[in-house]
């Protein structure tokens, strides 16, 4: 029998719908409820064949907290990237470019 999971998120909006609070849990976590400043959430339509995003932040995250999180983010990317296609030279460089990002905006110290 397969398995189901259900991720939850929940975003609290003010009176100009700007995220105030994004919060989330996973049925496979731990029960407690996680608080987050953004989120990005991409998915692929297999209908379509194009992503669907929803990009939020709320309005106490800040631009250092921003840079990190792209830095952290693209990062990934790259890591998934390459496990999911074994493409060794465009992993390469994504990971260039990710490294460039980060001491550009000063996540990373310059090499």
């Amino acid at each position: 029998m397969a398995k189901k999971s259900s991720i939850n998120i929940d975003i609290l909006l003010d009176d100009q719908n700007v995220p105030d609070k994004i919060s989330w849990s996973s049925s496979d976590g731990s029960k407690e409820v996680e608080e987050s400043k953004a989120m990005l959430l991409s998915l692929f339509d297999k209908e379509n064949l194009e992503t669907v995003k929803i990009d939020l932040w709320t309005k106490e995250m800040q631009v250092v907290e921003m840079d990190r999180f792209f830095y952290q983010t693209l990062r990934a990317l790259a890591d998934t990237y390459f496990k999911a296609t074994q493409n060794t030279q465009l992993a390469s460089e994504m990971r260039h470019f990710v490294q460039h990002f980060g001491e550009t905006t000063e996540v990373l110290p310059k090499a």
